[in-house]
């Protein structure tokens, strides 16, 4: 029987990766995971390549049990975490044998929670990517009582040194909580609010609860346009801060579709997007502005605190003599929805 696990409690959870970069170029979304930093610290933490699939967690409580012995790590929004029953840590390896129930439960601090599997799962690609796509209705979903297949080379002996806190890894782990500080650069509208396009670092706004993967409505004092034209729709960037008719501020996520009409009056860092990820309703979000420079230094230190943890991974694993991957492919070049 092909390795798997078997979905107890589905809540609202999926299976993703980083996202459908050639998904733009053919009028898709590039979607993937909204928290880009705790999705790759999760699959590095287990050896899997950054862009393996991995389980997506939004809100709700989920749980599963693996047919094989498997080593997972879970990150992003706090969750109690519990396998067989046993508290473990997030933020860590942490292995479970086959028939052991893992399950999530209690978020708090932030909107998305992952979990990786040592090997990864074996879903379908589209693009490139096994992102969900709620338009075109793609992707793998917790259903529960259902399956989710694992690849052939995630079963491996349970390493009796995981699980008990024996490696500090020095994982760094990102503040989720009622307030968030967001960088953003200028946008290409800018001019468009001549006098009052300060009022978006002069005060909170408030993350509104019609907010979703696609896009985050905020509530505050909006900037407004000197000018009344209409805007022809164009490219627009993920991070996108628009300003449309009405009482909302609206900031374009991966969810996004690749044109819009509104003015663009900031665009939001990479590393911020991340933070905007996991702001959950009534998330008091503060705006500082940055120059492109300063936002490419945070994207490089960004970078490099990831491929140091992967160093420290990688030599925990090979002293334990457990096998590491490389990127993961598809069983064949592109696997299509069934």
């Amino acid at each position: 029987m092909t390795a798997h696990i078997t979905v107890a409690k589905a809540g609202r959870a999926a299976i993703t990766d980083l996202g459908r970069r050639r998904g733009p170029g053919m009028g898709l979304p590039v979607n993937g995971a909204l928290d880009q930093y705790s999705a790759r610290v999760a699959n590095i933490l287990v050896a899997n390549d950054e862009n393996a699939p991995l389980v997506e967690a939004l809100a709700f409580d989920i749980a599963f049990v693996p047919s094989v012995d498997i080593l997972i790590a879970v990150t992003g929004a706090r969750m109690s975490l519990t396998v067989g029953g046993a508290e473990r840590p997030m933020w860590e390896p942490v292995p479970v044998a086959a028939g052991q129930e893992v399950v999530l439960s209690d978020m708090s601090g932030g909107m998305r929670t992952y979990v990786s599997v040592h090997g990864g799962f074996d879903v379908a690609e589209l693009l490139g990517s096994c992102a969900r796509d709620s338009v075109i209705e793609f992707g793998e979903v917790f259903v529960d009582g259902g399956e989710i297949a694992l690849h052939a080379s995630t079963a491996s002996p349970i390493n009796p040194y995981f699980g008990i806190s024996l490696f500090n890894l020095g994982v760094d782990i990102p503040y989720f909580g009622d307030t968030a500080v967001i960088d953003v650069t200028d946008g290409p509208d800018i001019d468009e609010f001549a006098g009052t396009a300060d009022r978006l670092l002069r005060a909170p706004y408030i993350v509104s609860t019609r907010s979703n993967h696609i896009g985050l409505r905020l509530h505050g004092d909006l900037p407004e346009r000197s000018t009344s034209g209409e805007m022809i729709s164009r490219g627009v960037p993920v991070g996108a801060v628009e300003v449309p008719p009405g009482e909302e501020l609206l900031v374009l996520h991966r969810g996004r579709g690749v044109t819009a009409g509104y003015p663009v009056l900031a665009v939001v860092t990479s590393t911020s997007l991340d933070t905007l990820g996991q702001a959950r309703p009534e998330t008091a979000v503060t705006f500082r502005h940055v120059s492109l420079e300063q936002a490419a230094r945070d994207a490089r230190a960004w970078r490099e605190r990831l491929d140091a943890l992967r160093d420290r991974v990688a030599t925990v694993f090979s002293c334990l003599g457990v096998e590491r991957h490389a990127p993961i492919e598809s069983s064949s070049t592109e696997r299509t929805p069934q």
